[in-house]
């Protein structure tokens, strides 16, 4: 069993690729990253290359077993957009532990923290804990849900659902900054976050006597799935149903368009969002963590790492 861990992205792609493909909703996140970075390029979430990884198993070589063990296909696997923590799919318990073994080993890449299902999460953490002395704390507990049966607000709150173009940019990246203020997140760069979803018409917005009071993002479409990302009403206007109003219709677009698999995530920490989506039909898919590492004072020494 072995890491690989690259800075190319084709590479990764190619090796990691089927595999994340094949269980679209459980790697969403890993997904529509990497087609945002395909799309705009390796700066797309910082000035840092991002770092990627994948896990494979040992097969038995059918030629010669003399040989021995060689890799077999991609099992797991991380990538790593250097401000944010690594993205990590999910992982069996030896894969998560040699992968914290792997990256703290190195010492090359700065980890701040971990973004992954609960138990994957939970499982890299105690062994980043145990190989580091660093500690950890939760940031923000999410929930996955994925769109059954579209149910839209009843009766629908007055307005109508358009497709930003890039003239609101100006206004979306006051709002991207507003939904980066509330709810914690870590959004770099709001222009390049903007620019990123205008360029494949994933910002739906809901306007008022032509102006607009919300909004709702969608990721680019992957292996016939797509997340709902970047709900936004400023705070004057909330209250109204506008945010239901424009995430029904991104939904309800992506649906009509061919979508399969259409998800988001919510923070636990929000009943009001949890909410909201439930009654839109979304039904619960799995929970995520994303924790936050705060290093020792005195580095563990490397001969206290575990083989």
């Amino acid at each position: 069993m072995a890491w690989t861990v690259t800075y190319d992205l084709d590479e990764f792609r190619a090796a990691a690729g089927g595999f994340l493909r094949a269980r679209p909703a459980r790697h969403t996140t890993l997904l529509t990253v990497v087609s945002s970075l395909v799309a705009a390029g390796s700066g797309r979430y910082g000035d840092q290359p991002p770092v990627y990884g994948w896990w494979t198993g040992e097969e038995a070589d059918p030629v010669s077993a003399v040989q021995g063990p060689v890799h077999g296909p991609a099992q797991g696997a991380f990538l790593c957009t250097p401000p944010y923590p690594p993205l990590l799919s999910p992982l069996s318990g030896e894969a998560a532990q040699e992968l914290a073994r792997t990256l703290a080993r190195d010492r090359e890449w700065q980890i701040t923290g971990v973004n992954a299902g609960r138990e994957t999460a939970e499982t890299f953490a105690t062994a980043w804990q145990r190989l580091t002395g660093a500690s950890s704390s939760v940031e923000q507990f999410h929930r996955l849900y994925r769109l059954g049966d579209l149910t839209p607000p009843d009766p629908a709150p007055p307005g109508r659902a358009r497709t930003a173009t890039t003239a609101d940019r100006d206004l979306l990246i006051t709002w991207c900054e507003g939904f980066a203020r509330d709810t914690g997140a870590l959004m770099g760069d709001a222009a390049k976050q903007v620019d990123d979803k205008l360029s494949h018409g994933g910002i739906t917005l809901w306007e008022l006597d032509g102006r607009p009071v919300a909004c709702a993002g969608i990721s680019r479409t992957v292996a016939d799935m797509a997340r709902v990302a970047l709900v936004y009403t400023p705070p004057e206007l909330r209250g109204r149903g506008y945010a239901g109003a424009a995430t029904a219709a991104v939904s309800r677009a992506a649906r009509a368009a061919g979508v399969t698999e259409v998800l988001l995530f919510t923070d636990l920490a929000n009943p009001t969002s949890n909410a909201l989506y439930q009654r839109l039909g979304y039904r619960p898919v799995e929970d995520h963590l994303l924790l936050s590492f705060t290093p020792a004072d005195h580095p563990v020494p490397e001969q206290g790492h575990p083989s």
